[in-house]
Protein backbone atom coordinates (compact mmCIF):
# COMPACT_ATOMS: atom_id res chain seq x y z
CA UNK A 1 0.00 0.00 0.00
CA UNK A 2 2.72 2.16 0.74
CA UNK A 3 4.73 1.53 -1.92
CA UNK A 4 1.41 2.64 -4.00
CA UNK A 5 0.49 5.86 -2.55
CA UNK A 6 4.49 6.64 -3.10
CA UNK A 7 4.15 5.74 -7.02
CA UNK A 8 0.73 7.68 -7.14
CA UNK A 9 2.24 10.69 -5.46
CA UNK A 10 5.51 10.66 -7.84
CA UNK A 11 2.73 10.31 -10.94
CA UNK A 12 0.81 13.24 -10.17
CA UNK A 13 4.07 15.26 -9.41
CA UNK A 14 5.79 14.63 -13.24
CA UNK A 15 1.73 15.58 -14.03
CA UNK A 16 1.97 18.96 -12.84
CA UNK A 17 3.46 20.70 -15.84
CA UNK A 18 0.54 18.91 -17.96
CA UNK A 19 -2.09 20.52 -15.97
CA UNK A 20 -0.41 23.62 -14.49
CA UNK A 21 -0.63 25.28 -18.13
CA UNK A 22 -0.48 29.23 -17.04
CA UNK A 23 3.29 30.42 -16.63
CA UNK A 24 2.63 32.20 -14.27
CA UNK A 25 1.67 29.58 -11.73
CA UNK A 26 3.85 26.97 -13.03
CA UNK A 27 6.30 29.49 -11.97
CA UNK A 28 4.56 30.11 -8.40
CA UNK A 29 5.23 26.42 -8.20
CA UNK A 30 8.52 26.17 -9.19
CA UNK A 31 9.78 29.01 -6.63
CA UNK A 32 7.74 27.40 -4.02
CA UNK A 33 9.27 24.24 -4.75
CA UNK A 34 12.93 25.42 -4.21
CA UNK A 35 11.96 26.67 -1.19
CA UNK A 36 10.67 23.52 0.38
CA UNK A 37 13.85 21.99 0.01
CA UNK A 38 15.24 24.98 1.48
CA UNK A 39 12.88 24.43 4.44
CA UNK A 40 13.61 20.47 4.79
CA UNK A 41 17.24 21.41 4.73
CA UNK A 42 15.98 23.58 8.15
CA UNK A 43 13.86 21.10 9.50
CA UNK A 44 17.07 18.35 9.40
CA UNK A 45 18.70 20.75 11.96
CA UNK A 46 15.61 21.98 14.07
CA UNK A 47 13.58 19.35 13.70
CA UNK A 48 15.90 16.26 14.10
CA UNK A 49 18.66 18.08 16.48
CA UNK A 50 16.29 20.80 17.71
CA UNK A 51 19.02 23.59 17.33
CA UNK A 52 17.52 26.71 15.83
CA UNK A 53 19.13 28.87 13.18
CA UNK A 54 17.64 31.69 12.16
CA UNK A 55 20.32 32.22 9.35
CA UNK A 56 20.04 29.79 7.65
CA UNK A 57 19.26 31.89 4.21
CA UNK A 58 23.00 32.72 4.63
CA UNK A 59 23.72 29.33 2.77
CA UNK A 60 21.09 29.91 0.54
CA UNK A 61 22.41 33.34 -0.60
CA UNK A 62 26.10 31.63 -1.10
CA UNK A 63 24.92 29.13 -2.85
CA UNK A 64 23.42 31.15 -5.03
CA UNK A 65 26.44 33.78 -5.21
CA UNK A 66 28.85 31.11 -6.03
CA UNK A 67 27.16 29.19 -8.59
CA UNK A 68 26.36 32.47 -10.35
CA UNK A 69 29.70 34.24 -9.83
CA UNK A 70 31.13 30.60 -11.48
CA UNK A 71 29.29 30.40 -14.24
CA UNK A 72 29.48 34.43 -15.06
CA UNK A 73 32.94 34.51 -14.14
CA UNK A 74 34.87 37.62 -12.73
CA UNK A 75 37.78 40.16 -12.93
CA UNK A 76 38.61 41.76 -9.37
CA UNK A 77 42.39 43.45 -8.05
CA UNK A 78 43.95 41.67 -5.39
CA UNK A 79 43.62 43.39 -1.99
CA UNK A 80 47.74 43.95 -2.37
CA UNK A 81 49.22 44.84 -5.11
CA UNK A 82 48.37 45.96 -8.95
CA UNK A 83 47.21 41.82 -9.73
CA UNK A 84 43.78 40.92 -10.46
CA UNK A 85 41.66 37.79 -10.07
CA UNK A 86 40.49 36.72 -13.48
CA UNK A 87 38.10 33.06 -13.53
CA UNK A 88 36.75 32.66 -17.00
CA UNK A 89 32.72 30.98 -16.87
CA UNK A 90 32.45 27.25 -16.19
CA UNK A 91 29.56 25.29 -16.71
CA UNK A 92 26.66 26.47 -14.49
CA UNK A 93 26.28 22.73 -13.73
CA UNK A 94 29.96 22.89 -11.56
CA UNK A 95 28.72 26.25 -10.42
CA UNK A 96 25.76 24.46 -8.56
CA UNK A 97 28.41 21.34 -7.69
CA UNK A 98 30.76 24.52 -5.82
CA UNK A 99 28.19 26.60 -4.25
CA UNK A 100 26.64 23.25 -2.68
CA UNK A 101 30.41 22.61 -1.42
CA UNK A 102 30.79 25.88 -0.31
CA UNK A 103 27.99 26.26 1.72
CA UNK A 104 28.98 22.44 3.12
CA UNK A 105 32.03 24.16 4.44
CA UNK A 106 30.39 27.42 5.49
CA UNK A 107 28.08 25.23 7.32
CA UNK A 108 30.98 23.13 9.15
CA UNK A 109 33.01 26.61 10.32
CA UNK A 110 29.36 28.12 11.31
CA UNK A 111 28.26 24.85 13.32
CA UNK A 112 31.96 23.68 14.76
CA UNK A 113 32.53 27.23 16.67
CA UNK A 114 29.36 27.75 17.81
CA UNK A 115 27.65 24.78 18.77
CA UNK A 116 30.06 25.23 21.95
CA UNK A 117 27.22 27.41 23.02
CA UNK A 118 23.98 26.38 22.12
CA UNK A 119 20.78 27.48 22.84
CA UNK A 120 19.92 31.11 22.55
CA UNK A 121 23.61 32.03 21.48
CA UNK A 122 23.52 29.62 18.91
CA UNK A 123 20.86 32.11 16.99
CA UNK A 124 22.56 35.03 17.82
CA UNK A 125 25.78 33.76 15.91
CA UNK A 126 23.96 32.26 12.98
CA UNK A 127 21.39 35.48 12.59
CA UNK A 128 25.03 37.25 13.11
CA UNK A 129 26.67 34.99 10.25
CA UNK A 130 23.92 35.96 7.92
CA UNK A 131 24.12 39.70 8.43
CA UNK A 132 27.69 39.26 8.11
CA UNK A 133 27.65 37.37 4.34
CA UNK A 134 24.59 40.24 3.72
CA UNK A 135 27.08 43.06 3.95
CA UNK A 136 29.69 41.43 2.05
CA UNK A 137 27.25 41.24 -1.25
CA UNK A 138 26.27 44.81 -0.37
CA UNK A 139 29.68 45.88 -0.27
CA UNK A 140 32.23 43.86 -2.75
CA UNK A 141 30.97 45.65 -5.58
CA UNK A 142 34.39 43.95 -7.74
CA UNK A 143 32.75 40.77 -7.13
CA UNK A 144 29.08 41.18 -6.25
CA UNK A 145 27.90 43.83 -8.07
CA UNK A 146 26.26 44.96 -4.37
CA UNK A 147 22.96 46.62 -5.11
CA UNK A 148 23.21 46.61 -9.11
CA UNK A 149 23.04 42.90 -8.35
CA UNK A 150 24.37 39.90 -11.09
CA UNK A 151 21.60 39.54 -13.60
CA UNK A 152 22.01 37.49 -17.08
CA UNK A 153 23.14 34.78 -15.10
CA UNK A 154 23.20 31.53 -17.92
CA UNK A 155 20.45 29.08 -17.12
CA UNK A 156 21.16 25.25 -16.47
CA UNK A 157 21.31 22.63 -19.88
CA UNK A 158 23.27 20.08 -20.62
CA UNK A 159 25.95 18.78 -23.67
CA UNK A 160 26.01 15.11 -24.14
CA UNK A 161 26.84 13.11 -26.92
CA UNK A 162 24.00 11.15 -27.26
CA UNK A 163 21.64 13.38 -26.39
CA UNK A 164 22.85 17.08 -27.68
CA UNK A 165 22.90 20.49 -26.54
CA UNK A 166 19.41 22.02 -25.03
CA UNK A 167 19.64 25.28 -22.30
CA UNK A 168 16.68 25.36 -20.08
CA UNK A 169 14.88 28.36 -20.71
CA UNK A 170 11.63 27.20 -20.57
CA UNK A 171 9.85 26.75 -17.02
CA UNK A 172 8.81 23.05 -17.35
CA UNK A 173 12.38 21.32 -17.27
CA UNK A 174 13.21 23.88 -14.70
CA UNK A 175 10.14 22.40 -12.79
CA UNK A 176 11.68 19.05 -13.08
CA UNK A 177 15.02 19.47 -11.95
CA UNK A 178 13.70 21.37 -8.47
CA UNK A 179 11.37 18.00 -8.74
CA UNK A 180 14.39 16.06 -9.02
CA UNK A 181 16.50 17.89 -6.61
CA UNK A 182 13.55 17.44 -3.96
CA UNK A 183 13.20 13.82 -4.31
CA UNK A 184 17.04 13.40 -3.87
CA UNK A 185 16.99 16.20 -0.94
CA UNK A 186 13.99 13.73 0.46
CA UNK A 187 15.97 10.77 0.37
CA UNK A 188 19.04 11.61 1.86
CA UNK A 189 17.18 13.17 4.85
CA UNK A 190 14.81 9.98 4.97
CA UNK A 191 17.99 7.57 4.87
CA UNK A 192 20.28 9.61 7.38
CA UNK A 193 16.80 9.82 9.84
CA UNK A 194 16.32 6.04 9.60
CA UNK A 195 20.13 5.77 10.19
CA UNK A 196 22.12 5.25 13.41
CA UNK A 197 23.03 8.43 13.12
CA UNK A 198 19.24 9.84 12.85
CA UNK A 199 18.69 7.93 16.14
CA UNK A 200 21.89 9.86 17.71
CA UNK A 201 20.45 13.06 16.12
CA UNK A 202 17.01 12.36 17.73
CA UNK A 203 18.19 11.82 21.52
CA UNK A 204 20.15 14.75 21.45
CA UNK A 205 17.05 16.66 20.78
CA UNK A 206 14.83 14.56 23.07
CA UNK A 207 17.92 14.51 26.16
CA UNK A 208 21.41 15.61 25.24
CA UNK A 209 22.41 14.95 28.76
CA UNK A 210 21.48 11.43 28.88
CA UNK A 211 22.60 10.95 24.94
CA UNK A 212 26.14 12.29 26.27
CA UNK A 213 25.95 9.77 28.96
CA UNK A 214 25.28 6.92 26.87
CA UNK A 215 28.31 7.91 24.56
CA UNK A 216 26.84 9.98 22.14
CA UNK A 217 29.69 12.93 20.73
CA UNK A 218 27.45 15.55 20.88
CA UNK A 219 29.45 18.15 19.05
CA UNK A 220 30.42 15.41 15.92
CA UNK A 221 26.01 15.17 15.41
CA UNK A 222 25.51 18.29 15.51
CA UNK A 223 28.06 19.27 12.95
CA UNK A 224 27.19 16.46 10.47
CA UNK A 225 23.48 17.77 10.92
CA UNK A 226 24.93 21.67 10.14
CA UNK A 227 27.15 20.32 7.20
CA UNK A 228 24.32 18.32 5.45
CA UNK A 229 21.52 21.17 6.24
CA UNK A 230 23.76 24.03 4.74
CA UNK A 231 24.59 22.11 1.66
CA UNK A 232 21.10 21.27 0.55
CA UNK A 233 20.03 25.05 1.09
CA UNK A 234 23.25 25.63 -0.74
CA UNK A 235 21.97 23.65 -3.50
CA UNK A 236 18.69 24.72 -3.51
CA UNK A 237 20.23 28.69 -3.61
CA UNK A 238 22.32 27.54 -6.72
CA UNK A 239 19.37 26.84 -8.45
CA UNK A 240 17.21 29.63 -7.47
CA UNK A 241 20.40 31.79 -9.14
CA UNK A 242 19.78 29.73 -12.53
CA UNK A 243 16.31 29.99 -12.45
CA UNK A 244 15.66 33.65 -11.77
CA UNK A 245 18.61 34.49 -13.54
CA UNK A 246 19.11 37.67 -11.44
CA UNK A 247 20.33 38.18 -7.74
CA UNK A 248 21.34 40.45 -5.03
CA UNK A 249 21.74 41.21 -1.25
CA UNK A 250 18.22 40.92 -0.98
CA UNK A 251 18.29 36.99 -1.05
CA UNK A 252 20.05 37.31 2.74
CA UNK A 253 16.86 39.15 4.09
CA UNK A 254 15.73 37.90 7.31
CA UNK A 255 12.10 37.51 5.63
CA UNK A 256 13.15 34.16 3.54
CA UNK A 257 14.86 32.48 7.00
CA UNK A 258 11.47 33.35 8.55
CA UNK A 259 9.48 31.43 5.89
CA UNK A 260 10.81 28.52 6.27
CA UNK A 261 11.21 28.10 10.00
CA UNK A 262 7.33 29.27 9.26
CA UNK A 263 7.25 25.73 6.75
CA UNK A 264 8.90 23.77 9.02
CA UNK A 265 6.65 24.09 12.01
CA UNK A 266 3.50 24.67 10.69
CA UNK A 267 3.71 21.61 9.35
CA UNK A 268 5.14 19.41 11.70
CA UNK A 269 9.11 19.86 12.59
CA UNK A 270 10.55 16.77 13.23
CA UNK A 271 8.72 15.08 10.58
CA UNK A 272 9.83 13.96 6.84
CA UNK A 273 6.47 15.12 5.06
CA UNK A 274 6.31 18.43 7.73
CA UNK A 275 8.43 21.16 5.79
CA UNK A 276 6.61 19.72 2.22
CA UNK A 277 3.26 20.31 3.71
CA UNK A 278 3.80 23.36 5.53
CA UNK A 279 5.59 24.83 2.05
CA UNK A 280 2.83 23.59 0.13
CA UNK A 281 0.64 25.41 2.31
CA UNK A 282 2.12 28.92 2.85
CA UNK A 283 3.57 28.50 -0.71
CA UNK A 284 0.15 28.59 -2.36
CA UNK A 285 -1.83 30.63 0.55
CA UNK A 286 -0.62 33.59 -0.62
CA UNK A 287 -0.89 33.66 -4.65
CA UNK A 288 -4.91 32.21 -3.73
CA UNK A 289 -5.48 35.68 -1.58
CA UNK A 290 -4.04 38.11 -4.31
CA UNK A 291 -6.94 36.77 -6.70
CA UNK A 292 -10.02 38.23 -3.25
CA UNK A 293 -7.89 40.32 -0.66
CA UNK A 294 -6.78 43.41 -1.18
CA UNK A 295 -2.24 43.54 -0.07
CA UNK A 296 -2.96 44.50 3.21
CA UNK A 297 -5.97 42.06 4.03
CA UNK A 298 -3.69 39.27 2.33
CA UNK A 299 -0.89 40.09 5.44
CA UNK A 300 -3.48 39.63 7.81
CA UNK A 301 -5.37 36.60 6.62
CA UNK A 302 -1.69 34.56 6.32
CA UNK A 303 -0.69 35.52 9.66
CA UNK A 304 -4.49 34.38 11.32
CA UNK A 305 -3.89 31.01 9.18
CA UNK A 306 -0.54 30.99 10.66
CA UNK A 307 -1.50 31.34 14.37
CA UNK A 308 -4.77 29.48 14.21
CA UNK A 309 -2.19 26.45 12.70
CA UNK A 310 0.30 26.79 16.03
CA UNK A 311 -2.91 27.45 18.62
CA UNK A 312 -5.07 24.16 17.47
CA UNK A 313 -2.13 21.83 16.45
CA UNK A 314 0.79 22.87 18.36
CA UNK A 315 3.04 19.79 16.86
CA UNK A 316 2.25 20.99 13.56
CA UNK A 317 -0.27 19.54 10.51
CA UNK A 318 1.34 16.28 9.56
CA UNK A 319 1.82 15.01 13.40
CA UNK A 320 -1.91 16.07 13.92
CA UNK A 321 -3.02 13.81 10.67
CA UNK A 322 -0.49 11.05 11.45
CA UNK A 323 -2.46 10.90 15.28
CA UNK A 324 -6.15 11.18 13.84
CA UNK A 325 -5.16 8.55 11.67
CA UNK A 326 -3.79 6.25 13.66
CA UNK A 327 -6.88 6.80 16.20
CA UNK A 328 -9.50 6.12 13.49
CA UNK A 329 -7.60 2.80 12.34
CA UNK A 330 -6.63 1.87 16.26
CA UNK A 331 -3.08 1.94 15.16
CA UNK A 332 -0.18 2.80 17.40
CA UNK A 333 2.11 3.98 15.22
CA UNK A 334 3.39 7.92 15.81
CA UNK A 335 5.83 9.81 13.43
CA UNK A 336 9.33 9.96 13.73
CA UNK A 337 10.91 11.80 16.38
CA UNK A 338 7.47 12.73 18.09
CA UNK A 339 8.52 12.24 22.10
CA UNK A 340 5.65 9.60 23.53
CA UNK A 341 2.62 11.17 24.39
CA UNK A 342 0.88 10.55 27.98
CA UNK A 343 0.21 7.26 28.70
CA UNK A 344 2.03 5.41 25.87
CA UNK A 345 3.64 2.47 27.50
CA UNK A 346 6.97 0.28 26.00
CA UNK A 347 6.04 -2.17 23.91
CA UNK A 348 6.25 -5.93 25.53
CA UNK A 349 9.26 -7.75 25.05
CA UNK A 350 9.67 -9.91 21.64
CA UNK A 351 7.57 -7.22 20.02
CA UNK A 352 8.62 -5.07 16.79
CA UNK A 353 9.95 -1.82 17.15
CA UNK A 354 8.76 0.72 14.42
CA UNK A 355 11.67 2.91 13.23
CA UNK A 356 9.58 3.91 9.96
CA UNK A 357 8.85 8.06 9.64
CA UNK A 358 5.76 9.58 8.81
CA UNK A 359 5.11 10.89 5.14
Amino acid sequence: MKNLTTSLLLMALLSVPLWVTDQYYLHIVITTGIFIIGAMSLNLLLGYTGQLSLGHIAFFGIGAYTSALTSLGFDIPVFWGDGRIVHTPWPPAVGILLGTFLAGVCGYVVGKLSFKIRGSYFVIVTISFAEVVRLVALNWVDLTQGPLALSNIPPLGYNLPVLGENVFWNKVPNYYLVLALGVIAYVLIRRVVNSRMGRAMIALRENESLATSLGIDVTRYLVFAAVMSAAMAGAAGSLYAHYIRIIDPDIFLFIYTVTMVIMVVTGGKGTLAGPIVGGVIFGVLPVGLRAVAAPEVQWVVYGIVMVLIVFFLPRGIVPAVCDLWARRTGGTRRHQGAAPAPGDSPPPDGAPKLNGAAG
